[in-house]
């Protein structure tokens, strides 16, 4: 691989792997929903955090290849704790019903990665008729929280164990439309650009961290909420779009990472006592990193919260 090599603050690199830093943590009696677990990093997230004895439910829209990845892991860690759930997170209704169940079921829950996403997609509306892309890989996942925080709350509370929320990301966020958030022109096809609407919502995925902190602390609440870019991993993430995915592979030659590294800092965020108290923070090869102007503007956070507030309607 063509990673420099560079140890940080942690004690990592961008050449570490999740198991790597996570090595020597017992997460028994942990419970994480993991969102996306049935491909690219997700795998690898699910995989390692179920090692280190976290009881993962792998929050999946294809429940077959969810369960094969679910036999995969067990193959290799017999004792593991693995569910497979069905969520769809273009869906506000596949969302509620995940959440409703999950909170049915009486389970804790200590650790939410929001990893699933799709990338660079043609324009599409999604079911409740809203930009597919900032649907997916911010509404989704933004009304999955709300309507899943009391019970992380109350996991906290009760086992008094510090909870964790790890929104992955991407540099991308760097490169979207002018405006950063496009509040006015969410649907707005003829000034679509697939390349600038992923990077909107990789955008809205920091700021979300960031707002959700800052309501977090303010309430005094025992749980920390963090985004996270894994690198340069050649996933299906690129699949609409050939030509990207072209130039990726290219790019992926010098500068990528194994999939085993793209997982780390999901990883170290989620699990590694270094972080701990750690909230509204931007993390790349393990270490806090430097994020974009509008990824910092807490005025553009506070109105993507309540936009997607009004959007995805959490109390309904």
């Amino acid at each position: 691989m063509g990673i420099f090599i560079k140890k940080q603050q942690s004690g990592f690199s961008a050449s570490s792997t999740a198991e790597e830093v996570t090595e020597g943590i017992d997460g028994t009696g942990l419970t994480a929903i993991v969102t996306g677990a049935s491909s690219g990093i997700g795998v690898e997230t699910a995989r390692v955090l179920a090692l280190r004895g976290v009881h993962v439910v792998m929050a999946v829209r294809n429940t077959d290849a969810g369960a094969n990845v679910k036999e995969v892991i067990l193959k290799e860690i017999p004792n593991a704790r693995i569910d497979v759930r069905e969520l769809d997170l273009s869906s506000f209704t596949s969302v509620r019903k995940f959440a409703a169940d999950y909170r049915s079921s009486g389970l804790p829950l200590n650790i939410l990665i929001n990893n699933a996403g799709i990338g660079v997609t043609p324009f599409k509306l999604s079911q409740d008729r809203i930009e597919l892309q900032f649907a997916t890989n911010h509404l989704g996942h933004f009304l999955l929280t709300n309507l899943l925080l009391e019970t992380m709350k109350s996991t906290s509370r009760e086992s008094n164990t510090e909870g964790r929320i790890v929104n992955v990301s991407s540099l991308s966020h760097h490169y979207g439309y002018r405006e950063g958030i496009r509040f006015d022109k969410l649907n707005d096809e003829p000034t679509y650009n697939r390349h600038c609407a992923y990077a909107q919502s990789k955008l809205a995925n920091i700021l979300h961290a960031n707002e959700l902190s800052r309501c977090l602390k303010e309430e005094g609440v025992e749980i920390t909420a963090n985004s996270v870019h894994p690198g340069a991993i050649l996933t299906n993430i690129t699949r609409h779009d050939s030509f990207l995915r072209c130039v990726f592979t290219v790019v992926c030659l010098f500068i990528s990472k194994t999939v085993e590294q793209g997982a780390a800092t999901t990883c170290f965020v989620a699990l590694n006592p270094q972080v701990k108290g750690v909230g509204g923070e931007y993390f790349s090869d393990c270490k806090i990193a430097k994020r974009s102007s509008q990824a910092k503007d807490a005025d553009m956070a506070r109105r993507l919260w309540d936009c997607s507030l009004s959007l995805t309607n959490p109390k309904k």
